[in-house]
């Protein structure tokens, strides 16, 4: 089963191309790593399979059934509901508890059993191994800590597919092999995963084709 399909697509801002000629695909189960210089292109990339931009030409574009080139805007939460987002800097919010972070992502997907968010919540959090108190805040918690919470944010909703953005940049080497354990156990699980990083080390000790984002477009290149 194909997460994600794109043939033949070229994406633009502001009526100049980005990346042009791409071809990529995503199967169930695999992860796929994304590299790239800064300004490459990685992030139009992605934001073009959460639907944040469409194609300027596209023979195909396919995530998780939705068709990029057609969506609209009524169909663009339910696509971002089957996508979990991992990012570098983590993006907890800072004035509520860890439960309060996970409840208000649940609360904003349409949650409203005050059981089930509960124990949604706490399914997460062993999955990711999060043993702190969920009253604490984010300011309270090492980066490590606060990445097993934005991990287990990303997997709220049950998502088919992960993307994860510089997952381990801000991470000291112990803290960065944990996560690489992680994320090896949730694509295990059968999580599909794209994973935007410069961390060769996260790329070596982890399965998957390695993508670049280089010259306007992305090739998939040899693993050393």
């Amino acid at each position: 089963m194909k997460i994600v399909e794109i043939k033949n697509t070229t994406l633009s801002i502001n009526d100049e191309n980005v990346l042009e000629n791409l071809n990529f695909e995503l199967s169930k189960g695999e992860m796929k790593f994304l590299i790239g210089k800064t300004g490459s292109g990685k992030t139009t990339f992605i934001n073009s399979i959460f639907g944040n931009l469409k194609p300027s030409k596209s023979t195909l574009f396919k995530v998780l059934s939705f068709d990029i080139n057609k969506i609209n805007d009524n169909e663009i939460p339910y696509l971002r509901r089957k996508i979990g987002f991992v990012f570098q800097d983590f993006k907890l919010l800072k004035d509520r508890s860890i439960f309060d972070n996970l409840k208000f992502v649940l609360k904003a997907t349409g949650w409203s059993d005050s059981d089930k968010i509960k124990n949604q919540i706490d399914k997460v959090l062993e999955l990711v191994k999060f043993t702190s108190s969920l009253g604490k805040f984010p300011n309270e918690l090492s980066g490590g800590e606060q990445q097993r919470v934005a991990i287990a944010r990303s997997m709220l909703n049950d998502p088919e597919l992960i993307i994860a953005d510089e997952p381990t940049g801000n991470l000291d080497p112990e803290t960065s092999s944990e996560i690489i354990s992680l994320f090896k156990k949730l694509n295990s699980l059968g999580t599909s995963m794209i994973i935007a990083t410069h961390d060769y080390n996260l790329i070596l000790k982890l399965d998957g084709q390695v993508y670049k984002c280089e010259d306007g477009t992305i090739f998939e290149v040899q693993r050393k």
